[in-house]
């Protein structure tokens, strides 16, 4: 089992707070920065020292995912919310599900008066819950090209590949080879935060690192 400890550094004015994991299997330091704050993967032949100096090394960075999370806590399920409501662009919505005698061979999605209705197909293998998460992923990619297409034309910039994902720990990325992935929870998001995300992620296909020129 996998023993977590405290510790708390100074980075940019701010004290933050962050867990060590140690790991045999840790080749190099990793860092990891979401919702539940911050994580330090340590293998066993470096010391806490290390830590200190990567973390260090690594402030701009950590600070901008800090932000992000912070800008982010919207999108997780807040407690006052009804049964039978999601978040969708940042507004819950109820989320109704209807049987028919319909023999149609998959389940079917709609928007429409303030609600996401989904018809099940009597004929479909499908969970509805998967079917939720296809009509999801579909909305989030809609949004994500359409503010893309603004900011690459404001910028003057392509960008490669694009890619709706569902990673676990991050909102967001832009590869060295220009290809852009997003996660397609930001659908879950007032439209602000998807913005937000996507423009800087589109900025990294003219400035790669978080600079001042950044």
């Amino acid at each position: 089992m996998k023993v977590a400890t405290q510790h708390r550094i100074r980075l940019g004015g701010r004290r933050i707070d962050y867990r060590i994991v140690r790991s045999k299997a840790a080749t190099q330091l990793r860092v990891r920065v979401g919702p539940n704050g911050v994580e330090v993967a340590q293998p066993a032949a470096r010391t806490g020292e290390d830590v200190f100096a990567f973390l260090g090394r690594n402030e701009a960075w950590i600070l901008e995912q800090l932000r992000r999370a912070e800008r982010l806590r919207g999108v997780r399920r807040p407690d006052w919310r009804r049964a039978g409501e999601m978040l969708f662009r940042g507004e819950p919505t109820i989320v109704r599900i209807e049987a028919t005698d319909s023999r149609a061979p998959a389940n079917s999605i709609a928007l429409g008066k303030g609600e996401i209705v989904i018809r099940r197909g009597c004929a479909s293998r499908t969970p509805v819950a998967r079917s939720l998460e296809r009509w999801f992923r579909k909305q989030a990619r809609e949004q994500i090209t359409q503010h893309l297409a603004v900011v690459t034309a404001s910028l003057g910039r392509k960008h490669g590949r694009l890619y709706v994902m569902g990673q676990r720990t991050k909102w967001g990325n832009c590869s060295a080879k220009g290809n852009l992935s997003f996660n397609w929870r930001l659908i879950l998001a007032p439209d602000s935060v998807l913005r937000y995300i996507v423009t800087h992620e589109a900025v990294h296909l003219a400035v790669p690192d978080h600079s001042t020129k950044f």
